[in-house]
Formats: structure tokens, C-alpha cells, sequence
């Protein structure tokens, strides 16, 4: 085999080796590529359509590079090379871009359509996420953290602020990002479709702990939607057991409830997240550790060797008996 075709078989092979794993990361919870909504699936659409025209367009200019270059290589009339010019360089790129935009443009109002009913409060704290859920009606909201709950078929405004430093709200697989500004409403509406678990993040550089700024976004057929809401509005369960109730009591003496609020208790704080239900979430500390003993015990001792300078301080000085009976009692927030 010659140099050149051992060389093309070689590029062949890495293809094959390499080709699977880019698609592979096409997929996943948090893939604009695998749409769960009708504003996903719009964005993708825009994107193939501007990708086929950006390949039309290559092919075109490329294609007429090499024919005058390499497969007629006679003398042009500088007319005609004008001409040419002109018209496969400014005319044709003007047209298909213009195109483009103006198709784009015109399907990209149904992303800003109004809600209908629900609205969530979303919040970008440092590194966390605020959330409260104001039904149709209500008069209070029902406040919960990290995590963001959305009934399918149905469109969902969120009303996105910021406390400090400017956020981006982002769930690839819902819909587009919008960001979050402090002293100013930004309003995004999402109409997901397809049940399921999906990944959100900040896509906004805000700090030190940006990269673990994460949330699960949970998509659910209405009516568990709504029991699931009925649930979230309740006051937290009462300690069942001896353990769980040295867990609450060490909660009380540590003042963790001078910055987390657990309805149906003393506990009011408004610094830190709602932590009524926070074994009912799908994950702990904005997306990046499990809503589980071992990972709430990791979580209480080393918060700011895990999240860098996350405002909670570790409580590094409780003993090991301590912080187990501790997580118990977090564990039975349900």
C-alpha cells in the first residue's frame, strides 16, 4: 500500500474511533440536541436550517474556487470576474444570510409567549437557585431551591432576578438562556413535553463556584405536577425517631435556622435555601452531590472546601455521631 493510502486509512480508522464518541455527546440531560419542549425544538431547527445554509454557502464558494483553479484554468475577462465576484461573494451570501435571519426572526416571538397560569420565581443567589412557585391565584408562594419543576404540555413563565452578580438561566433541552440581572425581571416561558429529568446551569461567568452552579429541572405530567405541589406547600413531617430528633435538636443549637427556613418549625431563616423538603429534591448543593447521608454529612463539614466561597461556614467541629444524626433529620424532610 502506497504512503498516501496507508495515511488515508489510518485518518479512516481514527474516524470510526472518534466519530461515535462526538455523537455520543450529542445526547444526555443536558443536550440542546435532544429537545424536551417546543422552545428547544425550535432552537434546533433554527440551527440545522443556519447549518444547511452555511454548507450551501461553502460548498458554493469553495466549489467555484477549485473549478477556476483547478479544472478551467483559462484567462477570465475582468468583467466577468467582477461579476463573479460580485455576485457569488456579496449578492448570494446576502441573500441566503437575510434569508435566514428573517425566517429565524420571524418563528422566534412564540419564545417570549406569555404563560398559562403558573409563574416561578427564580433567583440567582451565590452559587444556588431561589425558587418559589406562584400558582393561578395564590397568595403566597411555595418556596423550594435547586431544582425546578414544570407540568408538561403546558407553558411555564419564569421571572428570573439575581441578588448579587449577573446569572445566565439555562436547561438546554427546555429552551434558550436568559439571563439574570440584579435590580431587574428578566421573563423566559418554557412549554416542555416530554417527561423526564433534565439539567440546567449558569451560563453566565459569576464567580469562584460558577461551574457548580446546577439544578435539576424535572418535567411532569400535570397531575403529579400538582400533587407534587400540594405536597411541596405542606409543612415539613415531625422528627419519628430518637435520632431524628437529636438531628433537629443539634439543627437548632448549631442556628442553622437563622438562615434555612423548615416550615412548621421555628426555623425562618431567608439566607440559605428552603430546606422544608430537601429530601424530595433530586439533588444537594446546586446540582453537584446526592441528597443522601454520606453526601449531606460531606456537604455540613467541608461546604467551602467543596463549593469555594460558598457563603454556609463548615461545621468542621461536630462529630461524626453529630453530623450522621444531623443528615437523619435532613433525610427525613420529605
Amino acid at each position: 500500500m502506497s504512503r498516501r493510502g496507508k495515511q488515508a486509512s489510518r485518518g479512516s480508522a481514527l474516524s470510526l474511533l472518534v466519530l461515535p464518541s462526538l455523537l455520543g455527546a450529542c445526547d444526555g440531560p443536558q443536550s440542546a440536541l435532544m429537545p424536551g419542549g417546543q422552545d428547544a425544538a425550535q432552537l434546533l431547527l433554527i440551527f440545522l436550517v443556519m447549518l444547511g445554509g452555511a454548507i450551501v454557502l461553502w460548498l458554493a464558494l469553495n466549489g467555484m474556487f477549485l473549478y477556476f483553479t483547478q479544472v478551467d484554468r483559462r484567462h477570465v475577462a475582468l468583467r466577468h470576474g467582477n461579476r463573479i465576484i460580485i455576485g457569488a461573494g456579496v449578492v448570494l451570501p446576502t441573500l441566503v444570510v437575510g434569508a435566514l435571519l428573517a425566517w429565524g426572526l420571524s418563528i422566534m416571538p412564540s419564545q417570549r409567549a406569555p404563560g398559562d397560569g403558573l409563574v416561578i420565581r427564580v433567583n440567582g443567589e451565590e452559587w444556588w437557585w431561589r425558587v418559589e412557585y406562584w400558582p393561578a391565584g395564590a397568595q403566597e408562594p411555595i418556596a423550594s431551591a435547586n431544582e425546578i419543576r414544570f407540568p408538561a404540555g403546558s407553558r411555564t413563565e419564569l421571572q428570573l432576578t439575581a441578588s448579587t452578580y449577573i446569572h445566565s438561566l439555562w436547561i438546554p433541552s427546555l429552551g434558550g438562556k436568559m439571563d439574570m440581572i440584579p435590580g431587574r425581571q428578566t421573563v423566559l416561558t418554557l412549554h416542555p413535553d416530554l417527561e423526564g429529568f433534565y439539567r440546567g446551569q449558569c451560563a453566565e461567568f459569576c464567580g469562584a463556584s460558577h461551574a457548580l452552579m446546577a439544578f435539576e429541572a424535572v418535567v411532569m405530567a400535570p397531575e403529579d405536577f400538582d400533587a407534587w405541589l400540594a405536597e411541596q406547600a405542606a409543612p415539613a413531617p415531625e422528627p419519628q425517631s430518637d435520632l431524628q430528633r437529636q438531628g433537629q435538636a443539634i439543627f437548632r443549637d448549631e442556628g442553622c435556622g437563622a438562615c434555612h427556613a423548615i416550615r412548621g418549625t421555628a426555623f425562618t431563616g431567608t439566607v440559605g435555601p428552603d430546606l422544608t423538603h430537601l429530601a424530595s429534591r433530586a439533588s444537594l448543593a446546586a446540582g453537584i452531590m446526592e441528597v443522601e447521608r454520606d453526601d449531606l454529612m460531606n456537604w455540613i463539614a467541608h461546604t467551602r472546601d467543596i463549593k469555594p466561597q460558598v457563603a454556609m461556614p463548615a461545621y468542621d467541629w461536630l462529630a461524626r455521631d453529630e453530623l450522621a444524626a444531623l443528615a437523619v433529620y435532613l433525610e427525613s424532610l420529605e
